[in-house]
Formats: C-alpha cells, sequence, structure tokens
C-alpha cells in the first residue's frame, strides 16, 4: 500500500491515480495509522513552497514524512514535494522545509523563461534505479520556477539555462522534480520502478 500524503495542496489524486494505474494500492490519507502502515509514502506538491509546507505543518503531515523518511520506507517526492524535503527555498525565505535533505531551493537562472513549461529530456548519472529499465532519452514534464541546488544526490538534471536539477536518490528516498504522473509512459515507467521498490 501506498499512502499519498494529503494535506489539502493542489491535485493530490492525479498522483494517486497514476500510482493505481501501475497496480499500487494508493490511498490518499491523512491518518498516521494508515501512513505508518503503508509500505510507501509520497509527497506530492504543487504551488508555492511556503504554503505547501504551511499546509503540510497545519495537518500534522510534516512530521509522519520526515519519520517516514527516517525510518528508510520508500519515499517519493514530486514537484514541490520534492523541494519540501530541503532546508528552504529562496521563494519565500521565512518558511522552514522539512530538512530532510540538505540545502536550499533555487530560483532557475537569469534568461530563461520562468516557469519552466515544457516537456525536456533528462541528462542521467549513473544507473540509478528510478530510470531502471526505461529506454533514453527519457522525456519528462516539468513546471516549475525553482530547483535544488545541484548536489551529491542529484541523479538526473535537464539542462535549462544550464543544468537544473531533476531527481535526487538518498537509498530508499527518491524525488523528481518533474511530474511523473504527467509524464505519459516514461512517467509511469517511472512509478512503477517505485512501486516495485516496496517489495
Amino acid at each position: 500500500m501506498v499512502a499519498v500524503l494529503d494535506y489539502g495542496i493542489g491535485n493530490l489524486r492525479s498522483a494517486q491515480k497514476a500510482l493505481e494505474r501501475v497496480g499500487a494500492d494508493a490511498r490518499l490519507t491523512a491518518d498516521p495509522k494508515e501512513i505508518a502502515a503503508a509500505d510507501g509514502v509520497v509527497l506530492p506538491g504543487v504551488g508555492a513552497f511556503g504554503k505547501c509546507m504551511d499546509a503540510l505543518r497545519e495537518t500534522g503531515l510534516d512530521h509522519i514524512a520526515i519519520e517516514a523518511a527516517a525510518e528508510n520506507r520508500p519515499f517519493l517526492g514530486i514537484c514541490v514535494g520534492m523541494q519540501l524535503l530541503y532546508e528552504g527555498s529562496e521563494e519565500d525565505p521565512d518558511a522552514v522545509g522539512l530538512g530532510i535533505l540538505p540545502g536550499i531551493v533555487r530560483r532557475l537562472p537569469d534568461g530563461v523563461k520562468r516557469p519552466q513549461m515544457q516537456w525536456n529530456t533528462l541528462d542521467i548519472q549513473g544507473d540509478p534505479p528510478l530510470f531502471a529499465g526505461i529506454e533514453r532519452p527519457i522525456w519528462v514534464y516539468f513546471v516549475h520556477s525553482y530547483a535544488v541546488e545541484v548536489g551529491d544526490n542529484v541523479v538526473a538534471t535537464c539542462e535549462y539555462g544550464g543544468p537544473v536539477a531533476a531527481a535526487v536518490v538518498q537509498g530508499d528516498l527518491w524525488a523528481t522534480q518533474f511530474h511523473p504522473e504527467k509524464s505519459s509512459e516514461a512517467g509511469l515507467a517511472i512509478l512503477e520502478n517505485f512501486v516495485g521498490s516496496l517489495t
């Protein structure tokens, strides 16, 4: 069972439906007991960093997300859900992130259109399980004006005024800046790899 954290932001159900399409028992939930019993946890997010972080805290799901990641249960952050895993964001300097991963989310570089709202290809480093068995090049769909700094855990970038962090992997914690649920067959294959990691 996969718990999709329901903190009232954006179209969380689209992530749930995409996970169901690849065979997961995906449940949109804010129930701590149900989340604690889940084999994997998904944190989607759209909109502004600060508003998402506020909503996560108001529902009490911030601590639950931190606990799930600390327990090394398979965890997937999507779009702003990826950004929330970090310490903070230039978008909302007063908002404190979950701090599960070190670093700050930065605005996309000058000279490019913000947001990046388009399909783009991934430059993948190594052979991360997130992209196992997926034919290259991998095209995925982005909608964002901010991205995490390119660091040690970044396993994929895209080119947008320079390399932009597109995916991170740290053990059982995976996260994507792009939307796999909106990325056609490649996106579903990525979600299928996540669901496959639960066994």
